[in-house]
């Protein structure tokens, strides 16, 4: 079946400018399936889109783990079609490929950790009661009798006039702190952003912050409704090999021990205390609130196997004609969870998480590619690495970029693209973060849709992708996708889709290309961060965070350092 321009996407077309003819597809490298049975078009179509998701999420690739056979096969497949498309290499050092050092730890199953509280000592176990990793690459770590201080939400936001750490020195203690935001459970709307989850929510935040104050060790009290999974997600999470960067490759402050303790356990450690954990957890909620001594003290012996290995990001570059020293940068993760042992089907496939970005990405670099005049301004395409393991490949790209992040002129990210058909709204995940959405709002108004904000924002789903550690170095980033409000069923058969595909597929090896998806909502998506990009990409126009966002002072910064003489 082919597929033409939609009418939105010809009006935005004729307001860009034309394309050339697109150049004739290469052969493929041994490495990767062989592509030139498909002739791509110079437009965004969902032929091309289901044919490099179907290459992507085939059972060739064997789910796309760092590290892999895999891995091989995906990297080589994106070179492949960059260079057919006429784009250069973009890593720093002028090849395709980023190497991302990795560091890969495992956590001894029979690791305890012990309390000593009220006369009591208390013996937690790894995964029933908590889980706990390091950071420092070392193979045993010890914390001997440290004191532990509960901080509520461990949130020091100058901006919010708000220090969970005012007046207290940590160095060698243990911290306790609340999972999200303060607000979020008193469903305060005047206190942070209520229950939308903020910057200072996401647990990540929470141990970097704690390691920056200098603390020995950080321990997260989970809840379900706080970290939107429950406490099988956590263990799951933290079992098994943990993957990070170097720390020579990673800016950030680490902590030498850090990870999570069941709720039920924190109110046994409160208790024996003689402190009410749900009093506390309430004052914590308050401006004013001041650390709270536990009056016990934490002890582990942490084991664990450390190896370094690699893997890469892919990079391509189209320069700018005018200013080739200023980038727009479209990302996308290309990794998912490869091929377990077991019965039945074992592989991962990740066809909508996260082939349909790799996809979406494809395509918007090849209207670029065929479009004249070339823009202004220089595009980078950045496949990376590492997102299922904690975002390491952008972070990685984020301390070692191809174009410096006070000439990046903005981050799109493209991750889990809905595959339902065209709907009357787009949802922009964090919706309320910075100009880009403007330039979105006049885009999707001419396609005849309306921007809206996720429907669970107490989940931080802004903070758990690759645009994020962008975001943190102070480059505006927008992270957009199709709605819910279909056309074809409204609203709750949107909604109906999405939770399927949550229940049934995501992070399953059930997660594979379905002919049967209806393509041309994923198009308009497309069409759309496409004239984003372009309105970018052809301006001089320098868009920032609104006011009162975390990361408008880091952007200030860098701007201004990029523009003093």
């Amino acid at each position: 079946m082919s597929y033409r321009l939609t009418l939105p996407l010809a009006c935005l077309l004729a307001l860009a400018g034309c394309k050339r003819e697109a150049e004739a597809p290469a052969p493929a490298a041994p490495a990767a399936p062989p592509v030139a049975a498909h002739s791509f078009s110079p437009a965004i179509t969902a032929a091309d889109f289901a044919e490099h998701v179907k290459t992507l999420a085939s059972d060739e690739f064997e789910g796309r783990a760092p590290g892999t056979v895999g891995e091989d096969k995906t990297v080589e497949y994106l070179r492949t079609q960059f260079e057919r498309m006429g784009y250069q290499p973009g890593a720093p050092d002028g090849s395709w490929f980023q190497t991302v050092p990795m560091q890969v730890s495992t956590a001894d199953p029979a690791t305890t950790l012990t309390l000593e509280v009220g006369g009591k000592t208390r013996t937690l176990a790894f995964g029933t009661d908590m889980v706990v990793g390091t950071r420092t690459g070392q193979p045993e770590v010890k914390l001997e009798g440290s004191e532990m201080v509960f901080v509520g939400y461990g949130v020091d936001a100058p901006e919010q006039k708000w220090n969970d750490y005012a007046g207290l020195d940590v160095k060698g203690k243990t911290v306790v702190i609340l999972v999200n935001d303060p607000g979020f459970h008193a469903g305060d709307e005047s206190l942070f952003e209520g229950r939308r989850m903020t910057y200072y929510g996401r647990w990540t935040y929470k141990f970097e912050e704690a390691a920056r104050k200098g603390a020995a060790a950080a321990l997260i009290v989970h809840d379900d409704a706080g970290a939107s999974y429950g406490w099988d997600v956590v263990r799951n999470s933290w079992s098994g090999e943990q993957f990070d960067l170097r720390a020579a490759d990673d800016p950030e402050p680490r902590l030498p021990i850090q990870g999570w303790i069941t709720g039920e356990a924190a109110r046994r450690l409160f208790a024996d205390a003689g402190l009410d954990f749900e009093a506390l957890r309430a004052a914590a909620n308050k401006r004013g609130f001041k650390p709270v001594p536990l009056k016990a003290k934490a002890s582990v012996t942490l084991k664990s196997t450390v190896a370094e290995k690699s893997s890469r990001n892919v990079i391509a570059r189209l320069p700018g004609r005018e200013r080739p020293d200023e980038a727009v940068v479209y990302m996308a993760h290309w990794d998912h969870l490869g091929k377990h042992e077991g019965e039945g089907d074992t592989i991962y496939n990740g066809a909508v998480d996260n082939a349909t970005g790799v996809a979406g990405i494809l395509e918007i670099a090849e209207a670029f590619a065929t479009q004249e005049p070339r823009p202004k301004r220089t595009l980078l395409f950045v496949a990376v690495t590492l997102e299922e393991s904690g975002l390491l490949g952008s972070k990685y790209y984020v301390a070692h970029p191809s174009v410096p992040m006070d000439k990046t002129v903005a981050v799109i990210n493209l991750d889990a693209m809905p595959v339902y058909g065209k709907s009357r709204d787009m949802i922009v995940i964090g919706l309320g973060n910075s100009e880009l959405e403007d330039i979105l709002k006049e885009v999707a108004a001419k396609q005849g849709r309306t921007l809206r904000a996720e429907t669970a924002v107490e989940a931080g789903y802004y903070f758990r992708s690759d645009h994020f550690n962008l975001a943190k170095a102070g480059v505006p980033a927008l992270y957009a996708k199709g709605g819910e409000d279909l056309l074809e069923g409204g609203a709750e058969a949107g909604r109906k889709a999405a939770e399927d595909y949550t229940a049934n597929r995501y992070h399953k090896p059930a997660d594979e290309f379905d002919p049967n998806w209806k393509l041309d909502g994923v198009v308009q998506d497309l069409e759309a961060l496409y004239a984003v990009g372009r309105q970018l990409a052809d301006s001089d126009r320098w868009p920032n965070w609104y006011q009162g966002n975390p990361f408008r002072a880091a952007r200030e910064a860098s701007r201004k350092a990029a523009t003093a003489p």
